[in-house]
């Protein structure tokens, strides 16, 4: 499918030409590491379960810590994915291709790659054992294995996927068919939705809305769009600041957003969206649609929910200053499968991989670690084809921002550092172990003001 061109600026990252130098120079997919599991060994210094973000990026800093040859990645999937930019896929500004890269270029040179799905844990023993049938022990473990997207937990999905007019930016089967459905809409309800469980970047639900609504009015079918927020929540965002500042941008541009409604049931052959209003549970609404954009309800790994690591909510139990787990002292969490009391996205990620990295170098030389996490995280909310409100916050919801202007107003600079720069610092520096964050640069920014 052919991108929005029309609707996207061209002229982007030639700014970025370090970057894209960098880009060039990307490990190649034949880099020195081991990838077969049969010759995986059975102990490794740091064991790192999960090859996303968080697993790469702890890899990467894990290896310049205890060498290469003392660090093992298990991860089953073969292609690695930069997600937060399928906001853009799904509004056709950018291609899928340009967001998967072989997972065989992303493990740190000679860091053992254990193709296999992590089934069990027994921290009790300082071991995992794999589907693969085997067992493998650890000093220090460091679980980074994302978040669990459940679809099937809404009746009539996912199966409802193939049918038209519904997608979802969350998975790589489905963003295409968002766009899909945005170029097919002709007149009437756009439906986009935000569920009753905690999610991965929880602006994305609305940043798709606000893309569509521009693509309506380039396009000349704005006029005969409907165009309905149903979320869960019972506000528009979490964080005053930027919330008022959305508010404004609902307002201006006749979205209607139904708050504490929570999407149960897809009815695709016949177009309907089922809601339960969650004030009067039991009490439900049925909606038509013409394009239907589905967030996915999400939990912890289901390896997780049964593990001894696991709050009783499921996810990773783990100090939230220095991710260090609550009972099991030589194990570690980073990212969307830990109980953090912040937003669950990239930029997080990034910021936790600095804090961790500090606080294991530490607990390796029995010392206490020292290094405090503050729950910064970003948002870069999506407001049209070449707009992005930055938000920034800590864990007080408070913002936390890295530029000294109001990063409430929409920007043209932002969009393009979050659809041009972002993906080059994602590739280039967070993987390998290079950027823990903007947190230098804030201070660097803001020197001289209050």
């Amino acid at each position: 499918m052919t991108p929005l061109a029309a609707m996207v600026s061209r002229p982007r990252a030639r700014l970025f030409a370090f970057f894209l130098r960098l880009d060039a120079q990307q490990a190649s997919p034949f880099q020195l590491h081991t990838g077969a599991s049969l010759a995986a060994k059975s102990y490794y210094e740091v064991l790192v379960l999960g090859g996303g973000s968080g697993g790469i990026t702890m890899a990467s800093r894990m290896k310049r810590r205890v060498q290469a040859e003392n660090v093992a990645i298990v991860e089953p999937s073969e292609r690695h994915f930069y997600q937060p930019i399928w906001t853009l896929v799904g509004a056709g500004a950018k291609q899928l291709s340009s967001s998967g890269r072989p997972t065989a270029s992303v493990i740190p040179s000679g860091v053992e790659w254990i193709k296999a799905r992590v089934v069990e844990l027994n921290p009790d023993k300082n071991c995992v054992h794999t589907d693969n049938g085997k067992e493998i022990s650890y000093k220090y473990l460091i679980i980074a294995l994302g978040i669990q997207l459940d679809y099937g937990k809404i009746k009539g999905l996912p199966e409802g996927f193939a049918y038209p007019q519904i997608g979802s930016n969350y998975s790589v089967n489905t963003v295409e068919k968002t766009w899909k459905a945005l170029q097919d809409f002709k007149e009437g309800n756009a439906i986009f939705t935000f569920p009753n469980t905690p999610i991965k970047c929880a602006g994305a639900p609305q940043k798709i809305m606000y893309l569509s609504e521009a693509y309506f009015r380039k396009t000349g079918k704005r006029s005969k769009a409907n165009i309905i927020f149903n979320t869960s929540l019972g506000a528009i965002f979490g964080v005053k600041k930027y919330a008022d500042a959305l508010q404004e941008i609902i307002q201006e541009r006749n979205l209607t957003v139904n708050y504490k409604q929570n999407l149960i049931e897809v009815r695709a052959d016949k177009q309907e969206a089922v809601f339960e209003n969650l004030d009067k549970p039991g009490e439900t609404q049925v909606i038509s649609y013409e394009m239907l954009h589905v967030t996915p309800p999400m939990s912890s790994p289901d390896v997780l929910k049964k593990s001894p690591v696991a709050d009783p909510a499921g996810w990773v139990d783990v100090d939230k200053e220095t991710l260090q787990h609550k009972k099991y002292p030589n194990v570690f969490g980073i990212g969307d499968c830990t109980n953090l009391p912040t937003s669950k996205t990239a930029a997080a990620v990034a910021a936790q991989s600095g804090i961790l990295d500090r606080t294991i170098s530490l607990i390796m030389k029995n010392e206490t670690p020292i290094k405090k996490y503050d729950g910064y995280t970003s948002c870069p909310l999506v407001t049209g084809y070449n707009r992005v409100i930055l938000a920034e916050f800590d864990y007080n919801a408070q913002p936390l921002e890295t530029f000294p202007f109001d990063q409430s107003r929409e920007r043209l600079s932002m969009y393009l550092m979050k659809a041009d720069l972002m993906p080059l610092l994602y590739w280039n520096m967070m993987l390998r172990g290079y950027w823990g964050g903007p947190a230098f640069l804030r201070k660097l920014l803001h020197l001289g003001m209050g």
